[in-house]
Order: structure tokens, then C-alpha cells, then sequence
């Protein structure tokens, strides 16, 4: 039986995951796992380059996400769970790969350069921040995976991780695998403002574990088309975030298009469609935020859950740290 292909995928720990992860990564993966050897990582060592004067709220978000994989279905019998810093391996293998890169190539990184303005660094750019492609690259390699979903925004990362596996397997020997990139085909779903993606810092976010009432507040609270004042009025639904849920989440295609019908021509309430939303994300959020709460009955069940998976990941990681030592002959005894 052929070997299945090794993924690779993850999350930082800097809150409750919600609709925007489900939609971006957490639905391929539960649909990935049957068919690839898939090792998910919660990024803490990653989530402290910008939090480092916060570690409680890296440390508290650890179960927080643990419970959110568990509550849609990636199932730690099938894929590998682990917690990032637990694993050193992954800072040794960073330690070889800084030198294979330069400083300046890491400031002209597309998405370094991005994420630098949004942070609004200034001249106070943590090392570990600019230096995450290495750390990415680290992850990627230690587990030898074949694939990693990533966003077209993320591409450039992963393009940096190529060039460091090839420079490696150049200048010692060839015992890296060349990830490729799983690009989601899914959209970047919109926040309830309208206005940027669904994000926890930003506070438009619908949590995988919010509750029936605050479901309620935020949909019937959500942007919709400014223009569309009077029932009366055309409406708008390109842009129109009410609208792109629905797409997403109803499973009524059919009505979903009249709705839209009527609300472009005038005729249909803003509050009658987010009416329907409402219920929409209640019926699919209901059984995944009940699975939740009955997994956080036991956290120390899914504590261990995580130490499990965190040993299974180090195995990977040891041997490929011993190939790496062997091939940049520091293999010493």
C-alpha cells in the first residue's frame, strides 16, 4: 500500500477559532483526514512573536482551539494534534535555517511586508516575528510534509520554504522534502462589518462557540447594504455579508436566489433576511458548540489528548533532526 502524503497545517492560539477558520481550513481538514497523514499544529511558539508580553492569553487559548479541532470532527485517533513548543525539535531545525537565509530577504517577503504595516511595528520589529518564514519553514520540513493548505495571501511563505529545502538539499545533502502549496479554494469570509475579514482582533467575528443569544446579537447587528434604507428600496447583494453567509451555509440554494431576487428588485426587509441567517447559523452552529461543551466537561482528557499527539509529533521530528545532523555532519557521536 502506497504511503499516504504528509500534511501540515495550523492555528495560533490567540482565541476561539470561529466561522472564518471553518470556512478557510477547519472543514478541508476534517474532509482531508481520511486521506492524508495530517499533522495539526497549535502554533503557540508562533503566537508569542506578538504576544510575547501576553503568554497567559497564548497559554489560556491552547485549550480553547484544542476544543474548537475536537467540536467540528478532526479526529485525534487519525490526525496528529500537537502543541508547537513542545516539540524543540522545531527550534533546532529554525537555528540550522536561519543561515540560509538573509535578513533582507525576509523584509521583502510580500506577506512579511503586509503583516509588518498592519502591526505598526515601527522600527520595534521583533526578530522572531521577521524571522517566522524560517520558524514556518521548520515546522514544514520536520515532518517532511508534502503538502500545506495555505491562502494565496500566504503563498509567498511557503515559497520562502522552498527556497531554504532547496538551498539545504543543495549545499549538504538531499534529505528535505519540497512541500508543495494546497491552495483553498475557499473564500476569505467577511467579517460582520462588512469591511474586513472575519478576525478575532478586529471583534467581527462569529465564534464556533458563541451562544444561542450572542448568535443572535451579532447577525441581527450585521452590515448590509448602506443604500437599502426602506423595505421598499433596491438592495444591493454583491458585498452584502448577510448574503455571502447564506451562500455559504444554506442549504437551501433555491430560496437563497429568490431571496436575492426580491431584495434586488425591493421588497424584502434587511430583518427578514438576517432572520433566516439567525436560524441558518444556529442549526449548523448548534451541534458542533454541543460537542464543545461536552468535550470541556474533561479538560484533562484533552490535555492529554495533546500530550499524546505532541509525542507522536516529537517521533517524526527527532528523525528527521538526526538526518538533518547527519547530512550538515554534526552528527558527532
Amino acid at each position: 500500500m502506497k504511503d499516504k502524503k504528509v500534511i501540515l497545517t495550523g492555528d495560533r492560539p490567540t482565541g476561539k477559532l470561529h466561522l472564518g477558520h471553518y470556512v478557510g481550513s477547519l472543514e478541508n481538514r476534517v474532509k482531508l483526514q481520511d486521506d492524508y497523514k495530517q499533522f495539526v499544529m497549535i502554533a503557540d511558539a508562533q503566537a508569542l512573536t506578538d504576544n510575547a508580553d501576553n503568554p497567559r492569553k497564548v497559554r489560556e487559548n491552547i485549550l480553547e482551539v484544542a476544543l474548537d479541532y475536537l467540536a467540528v470532527g478532526i479526529d485525534p485517533e487519525i490526525s496528529t494534534i500537537f502543541i508547537q513548543s513542545l516539540v524543540p525539535e522545531l527550534a533546532e531545525l529554525n537555528m540550522y535555517y536561519l543561515n540560509l537565509v538573509t535578513v533582507n530577504r525576509l523584509r521583502r517577503n510580500p506577506t512579511i511586508k503586509n503583516e509588518l504595516k498592519q502591526k505598526a511595528f515601527g522600527e520595534s520589529i521583533p526578530a522572531g516575528f521577521l524571522t517566522y518564514p524560517v520558524s514556518q519553514a521548520a515546522d514544514i520540513t520536520a515532518f517532511k510534509a508534502n503538502l500545506v493548505p495555505v491562502g494565496e495571501d500566504q503563498l509567498p511563505l511557503l515559497e520562502q520554504t522552498v527556497e531554504i529545502v532547496r538551498r539545504f538539499n543543495r549545499i549538504y545533502e538531499a534529505v528535505l522534502v519540497e512541500p508543495q502549496a494546497l491552495v483553498s479554494k475557499a473564500a476569505r469570509l467577511v467579517g460582520t462589518d462588512g469591511k474586513n475579514k472575519m478576525s478575532k482582533s478586529l471583534g467581527n467575528a462569529i465564534s464556533l462557540a458563541d451562544s444561542h443569544k450572542v448568535i443572535k446579537e451579532k447577525v441581527m447587528g450585521m452590515f448590509t447594504d448602506p443604500n437599502h434604507i426602506k423595505v421598499e428600496d433596491p438592495g444591493q447583494v454583491e458585498g452584502n455579508p448577510v448574503f455571502e453567509y447564506l451562500d455559504l451555509f444554506d442549504s437551501d440554494k433555491e430560496e437563497v436566489e429568490k431571496l436575492k431576487t426580491y431584495y434586488r428588485k425591493g421588497g424584502l426587509g434587511d430583518v427578514k433576511v438576517k432572520k433566516r441567517l439567525n436560524q441558518v447559523l444556529q442549526d449548523f452552529l448548534k451541534p458542533i458548540r454541543e460537542r464543545r461543551e461536552e468535550y470541556a466537561k474533561d479538560p484533562e482528557e484533552v490535555m492529554n489528548i495533546l500530550k499524546k499527539g505532541t509525542e507522536k509529533a516529537r517521533q517524526k521530528a527527532v528523525q528527521t533532526v538526526d538526518e538533518v545532523r547527519k547530512a550538515m555532519q554534526i552528527d558527532y557521536y
